[in-house]
């Protein structure tokens, strides 16, 4: 049986994307393929991880490293599924983790719309694997003036064709350093993989160096997505703001 190492649990509130303040359960695998600049969030293994065990009131609980689908599934099925718009596999990149979420799935029925899958875009075949699983995808584009890394323009477009079975939008992390034909470019990919999809515009929390755009910058960005896709919008994180998980 697959194992996976979990980087955290909770119930919380989505705080990034079209589906902001809808509950979720959040499950966040370590590891990831990516490395970005603006990113916070430890990929390494470790021993244990934190579980919340009533939503909001912080009070953790330690759980072993690492983890079977079957043991996950319990711990998850603690929060009261039904209450749940669905359950996000988030990360790191939880595609890492394909056959072990394969056989999570079926484990946690029960909430609204199922499984929703946060991921960072560059692993197709993975996806394929899973894609008749899943309900909802949050895809994001990684921009090499946020990440400082090359962006994979080849591997989003295979990707995205694949996602586009299923309800899926598109993010971009958007930084003072975002150069207007990277988001040209990229409304132009999602244009042509999945017209109907909505393209997100996420103004960095400024980190390690990475700055925020100014108002501005995020409006003018905003129009020149426009240009090629009707459903552009601006959403920060909001759950920042809210002091929420």
């Amino acid at each position: 049986m697959p194992e996976a190492n979990i980087q955290e649990i909770f119930s919380s509130i989505q705080g990034e994307g079209p589906y902001v303040g809808c509950r979720q359960i959040f499950i966040r695998f370590t590891g990831c393929n990516w490395q970005c600049a603006y990113c916070d969030t430890p990929v390494k293994p470790a021993e244990s991880f934190p579980m919340e065990k009533t939503p909001g009131l912080r009070d953790f609980i330690t759980i072993s490293n690492p983890v079977t689908p079957e043991s996950l599934s319990k711990l998850c099925n603690g929060y009261q599924l039904t209450l749940h718009h669905s359950v996000s596999l988030t990360g790191g990149e939880p595609l890492l983790h394909k056959d072990f979420i394969k056989e999570l799935i079926p484990l946690i029925s029960g909430t609204e719309r199922g499984i929703f899958l946060e991921t960072n875009g560059t692993m197709p075949e993975s996806l394929r694997h899973l894609i008749d699983e899943l309900s909802i995808i949050s895809m994001d584009i990684k921009l090499r003036s946020s990440t400082k890394i090359d962006t994979p323009w080849e591997l989003h477009g295979e990707f995205l064709k694949i996602a586009a079975k299923q309800d899926v939008y598109v993010k971009l992390v958007i930084s003072d350093n975002t150069e207007e034909e990277e988001v040209s470019r990229a409304a132009v990919m999602v244009k042509r993989a999945a017209p109907n999809s909505a393209l997100i515009l996420q103004p960095v929390t400024s980190t390690n160096g990475v700055l925020a755009p100014s108002v501005q910058q995020v409006l003018k960005l905003q129009e020149i997505a426009l240009r090629e896709l009707t459903n552009v919008r601006v959403i920060p994180q909001t759950h920042r703001m809210m002091g929420q998980l």
